[in-house]
This record gives C-alpha cells, structure tokens and sequence, in this order.
C-alpha cells in the first residue's frame, strides 16, 4: 500500500499536548519536499483508485478544523495537490471537545466546508460525534455511520465513500458495520488487522518532522503499532500521544532544514 500521510490542524501554536498541530511554515515545507521529490499529494480516493504507485501520496486531515483554509488549503492549491479531510458532521461550526486540555480549535461550518469540496478535496467522515466507535452498542453504530454520511452528502452533494475511526482505531464488529453501511474504504491509525484493505488501512502521522523523520515515518508506525499491541487503546485516548522516549528520539532527526 502506498503512503498515507495524516494531518490534524495547521496553524501557528504554543501549546498542544496531543500534538496535533503542525505549523504552517513546517507544513509547507514538507509538502515542498514531496513536490521537489516527484511525489504528488492527491485524496485517499484518488489513491485507492490509481493503484499501487511510489508517485503518489495521501494526505489525509482529521477532524475538519477551520484552520485548514487559512493555512493549509493555499499550499495544496499552489501546489497542484489534493487532500482527504475527515470530519465530524455533528459538530459543524463546534470546537473540539475531545481533546481536552489540548488547546481549543473551530470545527469547519458546513459553508467552510462546501467551499473545500468545492475546492477538489475528498470529504469522508469522522464519525458523527467523535465518539469512539468501538464503545457503541449496534443501534448507536449505525446511526454514527450513517447520520454523519447522509449529512456530508447533503453538504457537497458527492458521495463520503471513506471513513476514518475517531482515535484512530476499530475492531471487526466495526469493521462490518462500515461496510454493511456502503463506504468503500476506511482508514485507522496504528491498529493492525489480518485484512488490511478495503476498511482498515493504516496512516503515517506526520507533525512538525523534517526530511530524516519524512523518510522514517512509515517505520514509526510500524513502531507504534507494536507500541499499541502491547499496549492496548479501545475507549478513549489520543493516537498522536505517544511515550515521551520514543518522541525525544524522533525529535532528534527535526533540525535537519528541509
């Protein structure tokens, strides 16, 4: 499977436990470094569709934070690029309660969020309410997958074939009830299952890294999903967080310019 590269916020931060925010300078610079590379960033659905291929890469955005049109919409679009964003059709217009005490950020309205469809980027969805799939009981599911798809639809007016798990993970149960819904495709975050595709497919998180860890990021996830073997995650948490060794380490590649 070809890369896939997860995003959060991209904006400007001093604080941010959970490190979900890139700053934009940093985020320029790394899509710079795929296009100087030859690579391309398209959608998870532009990818899927075009087959295995080195050239290109998704560039996946969670959470559908407003930031995205100030800072990161311009760059793709000088760039030639698209994206996939992931978002939490319940909460439209809402901030991110979930990821308390990280800092506070605004959801996308769903005009904002028009305007990115209109753009030429995938809108797939994150869930209904940011809620851990795999705590619903089965009623609950299906009312997540399907509500927060009927409401992406009704916004773009295109289809939300894909979805990513809030917290980056699922289990088999959600795994059916994703595809008993219609979407095509799913992706999570470090949880690895014996079937990969279509519903499970894993992603490279990606913060403020410079061009060692861009080159080791399909590693470390590798790494973290052995870190989540060991110690699993099934109802609350953060995918970004990880153990305070393992990031210093990762850090120390970052001071190389991209």
């Amino acid at each position: 499977m070809s890369a896939i590269w997860m995003y959060h916020s991209i904006d400007h931060y001093t604080f941010d436990p959970y490190s979900i925010t890139v700053d934009p300078d940093t985020f320029e610079a790394q899509i710079r470094w795929l296009y100087k590379r030859g690579k391309r960033g398209v959608s998870t659905r532009e990818l899927l569709a075009a087959g295995s291929t080195g050239d290109l890469v998704a560039l996946t955005f969670d959470d559908g934070y407003a930031d995205f049109l100030d800072h990161a919409l311009p760059v793709l679009r000088r760039y030639g690029f698209t994206a996939s964003l992931y978002i939490v059709p319940g909460l439209l217009g809402d901030h991110n309660a979930w990821d308390q005490p990280g800092p506070r950020k605004r959801l996308m309205t769903a005009d904002e969020l028009r305007t990115v469809s209109d753009e030429g980027m995938e809108i797939g969805s994150h869930g209904l309410t940011h809620t851990a799939l795999t705590t619903l009981p089965d009623e609950a599911l299906k009312h997540e997958l399907a509500h927060s798809r009927d409401i992406l639809r009704d916004i773009t007016g295109q289809p939300a074939d894909g979805i990513c798990y809030p917290y980056g993970f699922a289990d088999a149960r959600v795994l059916e009830a994703v595809r008993a819904a219609g979407y095509r495709y799913g992706c999570v975050t470090v949880d690895s299952h014996p079937q990969e595709a279509p519903y499970a497919y894993r992603r490279a998180c990606i913060g403020n890294y410079g061009p060692f860890r861009l080159r080791a990021a399909p590693a470390e996830t590798r790494l973290r999903v052995l870190l989540r073997r060991l110690r699993p995650v099934r109802a609350v948490g953060h995918i970004a967080a990880v153990p305070p060794l393992l990031e210093g380490l990762a850090h120390l590649g970052d001071h190389v310019p991209l």
